[in-house]
């Protein structure tokens, strides 16, 4: 039998070596990352402040906590740096010891792996295709009353592109409270987000003792690498309790300092929303016209496409479109996810152009 491989999208490597490609003639449309690239004010700064490498960062990182204060318009002390949102997340289960947890799916991975260390159960409460993936608030508080203390979501989510608007969260957020239920909201992708205050649950964290808010600059700001995350809660004594089991120094020296200058490049900012948000409205309209798929409203830099035309699986399109040196996400391996789904990321218009004709040829 020919076992079909499975890629995740940062597996372009093994993905290249499968198909005798070369990296740099692909584009990839798998990761979600920013097409942009690094912003060239932050690779200046980088390149001439190297000499930071020979100190240790201020163990408080006082200074980021107070750039990102300024750019999330939230108090200094709500804020904790770390090593990458993966690390935050480690952390936050690793303090919270939840017994019951709740994940909405389908999702990331990375929080079913860390929850796997712990003593929680866990399980999904499934955002449902026939209602396009949209939240419907009050069902998902009649399933938390089954005994959960803990939830997890991802918001706008991952692969779905979909999200939980200001009104719903507050509603689900005010539930969670009055019911000892911890919410862990990664915002990866919030920034990305049409109009970012109506999706970003920040402000909440003045209001709401139970929840942290995660976000990163692996996706945004084009900088995977740097590993760099930060947390945000209002629950003073939860973030102490975090922060006493981080690993001392958790980011170095140069992502402290390059983070800074990240968040106050608003001439990058404006570019990528410039880009993306044009582009991704193209490619949802172009896509929603294609008889072979179906798509649905993307708050993300990415769309989730289901692949509608009879013996067509999502295989046949990932292999047919990196044939063509376009790499997209085959989603087969997203739990949650009934049926032949792809998903790919916003890159330059050039290329947007070249994967759109590509589909539409399918």
């Amino acid at each position: 039998m020919d076992i079909k491989p499975v890629f995740h999208g940062s597996d372009i490597e093994k993905i290249c070596e499968y198909y005798h490609l070369r990296k740099e003639d692909i584009t990839n449309f798998g990761a979600n990352v920013n097409p942009l690239g690094l912003s060239e004010h932050v690779k200046e700064v980088i390149a001439g402040h190297l000499d930071l490498l020979s100190s240790y960062p201020d163990r408080e990182y006082t200074s980021l906590r107070d750039t990102i204060s300024a750019y999330c318009q939230i108090p200094a002390e709500y804020i904790l740096p770390g090593n990458g949102s993966s690390e935050l997340i480690s952390l936050l289960i690793e303090t919270l010891a939840p017994k019951h947890t709740l994940i909405l799916g389908p999702t990331y991975s990375e929080y079913s792996r860390e929850l796997s260390f712990s003593g929680s159960t866990q399980e999904y409460y499934h955002l449902r295709e026939e209602d396009n993936f949209h939240l419907d608030v009050e069902d998902l508080c009649r399933a938390l009353k089954d005994g959960y203390d803990f939830l997890i979501l991802c918001n706008p989510n991952n692969p779905t592109s979909s999200a939980i608007l200001r009104e719903d969260m507050e509603q689900l957020l005010t539930f969670c409270s009055g019911h000892n239920i911890f919410v862990m909201i990664d915002e990866t992708y919030v920034e990305f987000a049409p109009d970012i205050n109506a999706v970003t649950a920040v402000p909440f964290t003045r209001k709401y003792s139970n929840l942290m808010v995660l976000r990163g600059v692996s996706k945004f700001f084009a900088a995977p690498g740097m590993r760099f995350g930060y947390g945000i809660t209002g629950n003073a004594e939860f973030l102490r309790k975090m922060k006493e089991k981080q690993i001392p120094w958790s980011l170095n020296s140069i992502g402290a300092f390059a983070g800074e200058e990240m968040f106050k490049d608003q001439e990058y900012i404006s570019r990528t929303r410039e880009l993306i948000l044009p582009e991704r409205e193209r490619m949802y309209r172009a896509v929603s016209q294609m008889p072979a798929y179906k798509t649905y409203e993307p708050y993300a830099n990415f769309l989730l496409v289901k692949i509608i035309k009879d013996g067509v699986t999502s295989y046949d399109v990932f292999e047919r479109c990196i044939k063509a040196g376009l790499m997209i996400r085959d989603c087969s391996s997203f739990q949650c996810l009934d049926g032949e789904f792809i998903r790919f990321c916003v890159m330059m218009p050039e290329d947007n152009t070249r994967l759109l004709h590509e589909l539409g040829t399918g």
